[in-house]
């Protein structure tokens, strides 16, 4: 399917999307498609991944890649922090934040706000220099906001990215397929505010 061939086409396999947790993400990803009366087969198939692939998630024996989740949580019309988990509340019990890896991406999951009709999710990024980060659409109005403190990264609309280094910020609707790539030999160090709508 597209979301598997795109992480299969370079010669490492994928790094799972999320650390740890990989029953209770699958727990949340079959929570929602049954509360959408969306059948397994139907939800493999808008997301472009295989069925196999979908039924190792919720069963929590197969770790997604970050992209494999992204297509998922396009077709739930949910943010992606709804199925990795939300970051530690303050004044909780320490626990880690929760962590997605794509190919070229780490990104730490800082915080979640709600507002009557967006949800944001705010994330520390880490993008690696070599092989560029390809991200499948999200749902319609979404978009991505970066602030780069090192390095210079190149991310936006997959046919026309933009470009920023330190201090600088770049910011793009991410409703088409976008990419994400260090320019140069060093990591870049950045921001990553996600908006979306509620649809």
């Amino acid at each position: 399917m597209l979301h598997d061939s795109l992480m299969n086409s370079g010669a490492q396999s994928p790094s799972p999307a999320a650390d740890g947790g990989a029953l209770s993400l699958g727990r949340r990803i079959r929570t929602l498609r049954e509360e959408r009366g969306v059948s397994l087969s139907e939800l493999a198939r808008r997301a472009g991944v295989g069925k196999a692939t979908l039924s190792g998630l919720e069963n929590g024996t197969r770790n997604p890649t970050l992209e494999t989740l992204w297509a998922i949580t396009r077709e739930l019309g949910v943010p992606l922090a709804t199925v990795i988990g939300p970051p530690a509340l303050p004044g909780a019990p320490p626990s880690p934040d929760p962590v997605i890896h794509g190919a070229a991406v780490r990104g730490t999951l800082l915080q979640v706000f709600e507002d009557e009709d967006v949800t944001y999710e705010l994330y520390r990024l880490t993008v690696r220099p070599g092989t560029p980060q390809v991200s499948p659409a999200h749902h319609e109005g979404v978009t991505e906001h970066v602030t780069v403190f090192a390095g210079t990264l190149s991310a936006g609309p997959a046919g026309a990215p933009l470009r920023a280094g330190p201090g600088e910020h770049i910011s793009w609707r991410s409703d088409v397929p976008h990419v994400y790539a260090a320019l140069g030999d060093q990591d870049v160090h950045a921001s990553l505010l996600i908006r979306y709508p509620r649809r």
